[in-house]
């Protein structure tokens, strides 16, 4: 069963986003919207919008693109300490509130420049403990009608927001999306999150991590309902299975030959999650049967770091054989983003539905 099919947007300040060849006004108001409308157009649920200290602000850029289109859901990665839990809690509200109930929500703790913000970033048991407060003081500020708070990090006293988010059935209020591979974020993700999101590592990997999810659910007395699963990869998707390896094999050529993304912020190499995909080149170039690891090798970064090649029909089942593993949410992505919006969701999507 598939619960949500989404696109990616990359709010850069710079242009040529993992090889985007839009320059001249990549970042505007009416390309974003043109970008956002594609989606739609094309049949995906949404789009997820990235998130960083040096990027356009994520929350004016979701609220931008909401109001440009009627079904397209952005989900808004943010981050705890940038905002505040009562400020957020309010502002994503209100914006569920305006849209019709559209907005999805991906909560970010891994290194940032925090400093640059005023914010005190702490280490990484610090940071998460943070995150698992502000998750479920979100969540209460949304369901409750008077919170009173007193924990490590935050303090309230008998708050409420004006204006709930929309409820529907199975939709108490947006969906909380969660990432990070270490086990300080599994515990956070297993008590807090609605949808654990993994990058695209080999299918043992994940039925590990989703065992172990599982696991602590259990061993933390989870008292929300079963945490689901997602995935966000990049797709190279083409009619015939040569012409994506052949395009695939070329931008790793491309990529060998100029800095890595991480020459732009180093500090986002030195992830948890972002080290396992780079430790997977180490086992060949290609495992499980499509799943492309060699971009690691070059500094893809993220989402960019391993790629399911192929045919529409070679991903689609790659794709279900995470379904098979209780994947439910899917984020998907190639550049350049107009035409593989449309040529993936024409090509694609229909096999997963």
């Amino acid at each position: 069963m598939v619960d949500e099919l989404l696109w990616y947007i990359p709010n850069e300040a710079e242009a040529g986003h993992r090889g985007d060849d839009t320059v001249e006004g990549h970042n505007s108001l009416p390309r974003l919207a043109t970008l956002a409308q594609g989606v739609e157009d094309a049949g995906w649920g949404g789009a997820l919008i990235g998130t960083g200290w040096r990027r356009p602000d994520t929350f004016t850029v979701g609220t931008a693109l909401a109001a440009a289109t009627t079904t397209f859901q952005p989900l808004i990665a943010i981050r705890p300490g940038y905002w505040q839990p009562g400020h957020f809690a309010a502002s994503a509200a209100t914006l569920d509130h305006l849209s019709g109930g559209r907005v999805l929500v991906n909560v970010v703790s891994g290194q940032d420049h925090q400093a640059e913000y005023g914010d005190d970033e702490g280490d990484q048991t610090q940071r998460y403990a943070r995150t698992k407060e502000f998750m479920r003081l979100v969540r209460r500020l949304w369901t409750e009608e008077s919170v009173t708070h007193h924990g490590e990090n935050y303090h309230v006293e008998d708050a409420s927001i004006a204006l709930r988010p929309v409820v529907r059935e199975g939709r108490p209020h947006p969906r909380l999306y969660f990432g990070g591979a270490s086990d300080a974020a599994a515990r956070v993700g297993a008590t807090e999150a609605d949808v654990q999101l993994f990058w695209g590592e080999p299918l043992e990997g994940v039925a590990e991590r989703i065992a172990t999810l599982r696991g602590l659910e259990t061993e933390l007395e989870r008292d929300l309902p079963p945490l689901q699963f997602g995935l966000r990869i990049t797709t190279v998707v083409r009619e015939t299975r040569e012409e994506a390896w052949a395009e695939a094999e070329a931008r790793v050529e491309r990529m060998a030959k100029r800095p890595a993304e991480f020459a732009r912020d180093p500090r986002r190499d030195q992830a948890y999650g972002q080290q396992r995909l780079v430790d997977l080149a180490a086992r060949g170039d290609v495992l499980d049967e499509c799943l492309y690891v060699a971009p690691a090798r070059h500094g893809g970064g993220g989402a960019g770091s391993t790629w399911l090649v192929g045919s529409a029909e070679d991903v689609a089942k790659a794709l279900g054989r995470y379904g098979d593993l209780g994947i439910t949410h899917f984020i998907l992505s190639d550049t350049p983003y107009e035409r593989e919006v449309e040529r993936i969701g024409r090509l694609l999507l229909p096999r997963l539905r």
